[in-house]
C-alpha cells in the first residue's frame, strides 16, 4: 500500500512537471533582435549600413561566422589564420568570394574593437562585426550571424581558433558528396568537424571526475538527441544555405546545447549529415566550466527532449516568427 501511494505521488509529480514544462515553452522559437543588431559599421565611412537576410539569395561563396564573447586576446590569433587561408583562395580562384562575420556576444572588453580593426584593414565586404546589445549565449550569436550571412556555404568557427582552419576543405569536400550534384543554393547538408579521434588521448589528460562527466554527457546526447554525430560540441560545423534558414531560426537553445538541438532538427529533418576529424589543440581561456557547464548542458538536453516528446516545442517548417525590438 505504502509503494502504492508513493507511486501515485510520483506519477503526479511527474504529470505536474510535464504540463508546466508544456504550458510554459514556447512552441515555436522566436528570434528576437534589437534595432541596432540590423546594422554592421563601415569603419572606414563610419556609415552603418543594413545586414542582409538569410532568406535573400547568396551572393558569395562562403560565410564564416565566428562567436566571440570577451575574445579581444584570442580572437586575432584565429582572425589571422583563417584570414590568410581565405585571401590565398581568392586569389587562387576568383570565385571564391568570402566575408567572415564576427559576432560580438555583449562583451566588456574590446572584442567589438579588434573586429573593426580587422573590418578597416580586409573592408566590409570581407569582414563585418555583429555587435549584440545584450549576451545571447554561443547559441544565440551563432543564431544571428547566420541570419546576417550571405555565402552559399556558412561555416561557424570558435573564435579560440582552435581547429585548424584549412581543414574547412574536409568539411567541404564532405558537404560536397552529401548534396550528390546538386547546387549549393538549393541542397541540404550538414557537415560536422569532430575531435572523436582524439577522444583516447584527452580522456588520458582528465581526471577520473571529469572523464565520468564527459562520457555521461555523450551518452545522453546518444540516449535523447542525436545519434549521427559523436563529437556534436566541437565549434567547426559547415552547412548550405537552405540548411541554415531551416534550421537555425527553429533553435529554442541559445547556450551551450544549441549544438545538440542543431543536430537534432537536422535528424529529425532528414538533412543528410556528415562527420569528418579535424585537427584540433588546447587553447586557453575557455570559457567553458567544465563540471558546471556539462551538468548544465545535461539539464538542457534532458529538458529538450522532454519539450519535443511533449509537443511542447516544434519545429516550423514554413515560415517563422521575428521579433525586432
Amino acid at each position: 500500500m505504502l509503494l502504492l501511494g508513493l507511486l501515485l505521488v510520483l506519477g503526479c509529480a511527474t504529470l505536474v512537471m510535464l504540463l508546466f514544462i508544456y504550458v510554459t515553452s514556447e512552441t515555436y522559437a522566436k528570434v528576437i533582435r534589437f534595432k541596432d543588431e540590423q546594422f554592421y559599421l563601415d569603419p572606414k565611412t563610419a556609415e552603418k549600413e543594413r545586414f542582409p537576410s538569410i532568406e535573400d539569395d547568396s551572393t558569395i561563396w562562403l560565410s564564416v561566422i565566428v562567436p566571440a564573447y570577451n575574445e579581444e586576446k584570442r580572437l586575432p590569433v584565429m582572425l589571422e589564420e583563417c584570414l590568410d587561408y581565405l585571401e590565398k583562395k581568392l586569389k587562387s580562384n576568383p570565385s571564391c568570394t568570402y566575408e567572415v562575420l564576427i559576432v560580438d556576444d555583449g562583451s566588456n572588453d574590446r572584442t567589438t574593437e579588434v573586429g573593426l580593426s580587422y573590418s578597416k584593414k580586409y573592408g566590409c565586404d570581407k569582414v563585418r562585426v555583429l555587435t549584440l546589445s545584450t549576451n545571447r549565449g554561443k547559441g544565440g550569436a551563432v543564431r544571428l550571424g547566420m541570419l546576417s550571412a550571405r555565402g552559399e556555404q556558412l561555416l561557424f568557427a570558435d573564435a579560440d581558433g582552435a581547429t585548424t582552419f584549412e581543414d574547412i576543405s574536409k568539411l567541404q569536400n564532405n558537404l560536397k558528396e552529401l548534396v550528390k550534384g546538386q547546387t549549393m543554393d538549393k541542397a541540404l547538408g550538414l557537415v560536422c568537424g569532430s575531435r572523436a579521434h582524439l577522444e583516447k588521448e584527452a580522456i588520458a589528460s582528465r581526471s577520473f571526475f571529469r572523464t565520468v562527466l564527459m562520457k555521461g554527457f555523450h551518452l545522453l546526447v546518444w540516449l535523447f538527441a542525436a545519434r549521427s554525430v559523436r563529437d556534436t560540441q566541437c565549434g567547426f560545423k559547415l552547412l548550405t544555405r537552405p540548411t541554415a534558414r531551416l534550421c537555425f531560426p527553429n533553435l529554442h537553445i541559445e547556450r551551450w546545447a544549441f549544438d545538440v538541438e542543431l543536430i537534432y532538427i537536422a535528424e529529425y529533418m532528414k538533412i543528410p549529415t556528415g562527420e569528418v576529424s579535424v585537427r584540433w589543440m588546447e587553447i586557453e581561456g575557455s570559457k567553458i566550466v567544465p563540471v558546471w557547464s556539462w551538468l548544465q548542458m545535461g539539464r538542457d538536453l534532458i529538458l529538450m527532449w522532454l519539450r519535443y516528446s511533449t509537443g511542447a516545442w516544434k519545429v516550423n517548417i514554413r515560415s517563422q516568427t521575428s521579433k525586432v525590438k
